[in-house]
């Protein structure tokens, strides 16, 4: 890269530091640091959530979807929409006025509201192990494009470059700096797609024309996509709507209830169709270009073996000119560090809410919570260097939480006395079956995710345990 695109993004990045400074001086307490005080408005909400639920896993993940599927890899993200207003109309009415009254910080604390203590910790562990895979699929995310832009730069150099920046801003400010930082980082990433990526990306592989004849046919087909595949995606994704810290986290610091259901009603439409076909298109360009032996500078020619996500990265590298490209690559890096902020900073509230339970007035807890957040965070750097494939990485997080944590979720919104000891073992009967299912890399029936399994035999002891509750009461 030319002195002035280094010049930009170092910029930049700094910028991104300078936010947690700000903020830093401006918490007093675990409430400011964890949700912003409770005084967020809709548009900083609505950003937050989908630069977080998108960001840069699915930006990256996306490229390589449409790299390897094309435009069918766009309906990944219409179970977004699916969730985030799901949520909005069911969860949020629910949650928001319970939060207030009783100054929630964590997701945890709902379920010891419904079920009791001992659900609540095994939900905090759960989500703290989830939260920590998906924040090293962010960082892997953001060392695969920093690697494939600078080739002087190892995997294991560029996650440690993108770890200290985001654990620095994070530990510091809080989610007052993760939401402000979102917000410029959506702002900056849609210009640096809408106004630079595809409109150059587009002329530089040789438009409309290119893209017929380079392209498979069903590659420019909503329809490449197979019922099962789009089922894994669904059971993995909606759910995590109903579990997600980091979620949670936005729905308490929103100002009132009106606030949080607007912000996942433009959360939504952020995610599909506007993030689903950006991210696919650009994949889709990066296919072209592979195709047509732009990348054989760099050790790919056409036929070659390639790793998808790669893809995107090479492209951008090849087509954008000086100062563009500083522009494009802070663009990717905001996505990148938009969700591996808020996955952070929900590990973090697990530890120190839901395990440490530090108190939430003390002014001392926000040193505690700062020294979790990095200790936290180092820790995701260190699994990033032992991963390799950043979409697997995050459904994998995604799959062990939700398959742990939804049916719970499920018993609370749908029945008056939910059984503590039903939500206790589902979780650990869900979570523990897709986690193992996972590890030992079984062939599963019918090609559906471990995550199917582990919410269906969750949903079965729940409803088994739940039963035998009701009747003993009887």
């Amino acid at each position: 890269m030319h002195i002035i695109d280094i010049l930009i993004f170092v910029i930049y990045m700094l910028g991104m530091l300078g936010v947690g400074l700000y903020f830093m001086k401006r918490n007093k307490s675990q409430e400011d640091y964890y949700v912003g005080g409770r005084e967020m408005t809709s548009f900083h909400i609505g950003l937050s959530v989908v630069a977080t639920d998108v960001g840069g896993g699915f930006s990256i993940g996306l490229g390589g979807l449409g790299f390897l599927i094309g435009l069918s890899g766009s309906w990944m993200l219409f179970t977004g929409i699916i969730g985030a207003w799901i949520s909005a109309v069911f969860l949020i009415p629910i949650i928001y006025p319970l939060a207030r009254k009783h100054n929630f910080l964590s997701f945890p604390e709902i379920l010891n509201h419904f079920y009791d203590r001992k659900v609540a910790i095994i939900a905090g562990i759960i989500s703290l192990i989830g939260y920590i895979g998906f924040t090293s699929s962010q960082v892997l995310a953001g060392a695969k494009l920093a690697a494939a832009t600078f080739p002087s730069i190892t995997i294991v150099d560029a996650v440690l470059l993108m770890g200290i920046v985001v654990i620095g801003y994070t530990v510091l400010g809080g989610l007052k700096a993760v939401i402000f930082t979102d917000t410029i980082q959506w702002i900056i990433l849609m210009f640096g797609l809408i106004v630079v990526g595809i409109p150059l990306g587009f002329v530089k592989v040789g438009g409309w024309e290119a893209l017929r004849i380079y392209l498979p046919v069903n590659f420019q087909s909503l329809t490449n996509v197979g019922f099962v595949q789009f089922i894994n995606w669904l059971i993995t994704i909606v759910p995590i709507w109903f579990v997600g810290m980091t979620l949670y986290q936005r729905i308490y610091a929103s100002k009132d209830e009106k606030t949080a259901k607007k912000a996942w009603f433009i959360a939504g439409l952020f995610e599909w169709p506007v993030m689903a076909f950006m991210g696919i298109t650009l994949g889709l360009l990066g296919r072209v270009a592979f195709e047509q032996g732009m990348f054989t500078e760099f050790g790919y020619a056409p036929g070659s073996v390639i790793d998808p996500e790669i893809g995107l990265p090479l492209l951008l590298t090849h087509i954008f000119p000086v100062g563009l490209m500083g522009l494009l690559m802070s663009s990717y890096f905001s996505a990148i560090m938009s969700t591996a902020d808020s996955c952070l900073m929900a590990a973090s509230g697990n530890f120190t809410t839901d395990i440490l339970r530090l108190s939430k007035q003390n002014t001392k807890s926000i040193r505690y919570s700062q020294l979790a957040t990095l200790v936290i965070g180092i820790l995701a750097i260190f699994l990033a260097t032992k991963m390799q494939n950043v979409l697997d990485l995050m459904l994998y997080s995604y799959a062990f939480m939700v398959s742990g944590l939804f049916v719970p979720v499920l018993g609370f919104l749908f029945l008056k006395k939910p059984s503590a000891k039903a939500a206790m073992y589902a979780m650990l009967l869900g979570g523990g079956t897709t986690l193992a299912l996972i590890l030992t890399e079984v062939t599963l029936p019918f090609g559906l995710d471990a995550n199917f399994f582990g919410i269906t035999l969750s949903a079965i002891v729940f409803i088994i345990i739940q039963s035998l509750h009701r009747r003993s009461e009887i």
